[in-house]
C-alpha cells in the first residue's frame, strides 16, 4: 500500500470509526469473559468460553479489517493506529490514538510515539 495524505487519511479514519468502536467494544467482552474463564472468576451474563472464542475470532477480523486499509495497528489497548504519509519530504506516520476526536497528530517513522506533534 502507498502513502496517504492527510486528508485521505482523515477520510480512511471516519470510514473505520464504526470499525474501531466495535473493536473496543468487542476487546472489553473478550476481557471480561477471559476473567471469568480464570479459576476463581467472576461469572459474566455474556457466557463463556465459546463466546470468549468468538469474541477472539471478531478481534481478528476486525483487526484485519483495519490492516486491509494500508492503516498499521500499532496498540490494541488503547488504539492507536498509524497511516504511513510524507510531510515535507520526512517520512511520518499519521496517529490517531483511542480517544482522539480526529486525526490531528503525526511522528516522525524514526522517532516513534515519543516525538508526536500537533498536524498543523
Amino acid at each position: 500500500m502507498g502513502l496517504f495524505t492527510v486528508a485521505e487519511a482523515r477520510a480512511e479514519l471516519s470510514r473505520l470509526l464504526p470499525v474501531l468502536a466495535e473493536l473496543v467494544r468487542v476487546r472489553a467482552d473478550a476481557a471480561e469473559l477471559a476473567a471469568s474463564l480464570r479459576p476463581g472468576g467472576r461469572d459474566t451474563d455474556l457466557g463463556g468460553l465459546p463466546e470468549w472464542k468468538a469474541a477472539q475470532a471478531r478481534l481478528d477480523e476486525l483487526m484485519t479489517t483495519v490492516q486491509r486499509t494500508g492503516a498499521e495497528l500499532k496498540g490494541f489497548a488503547p488504539l492507536l493506529v498509524d497511516f504511513p504519509a510524507s510531510l515535507d519530504g520526512d517520512d511520518v506516520l499519521l496517529c490517531w490514538l483511542e480517544g482522539d476526536r480526529e486525526l490531528a497528530w503525526y511522528h516522525r517513522v524514526d522517532l516513534g510515539f515519543a516525538g508526536r506533534r500537533r498536524l498543523s
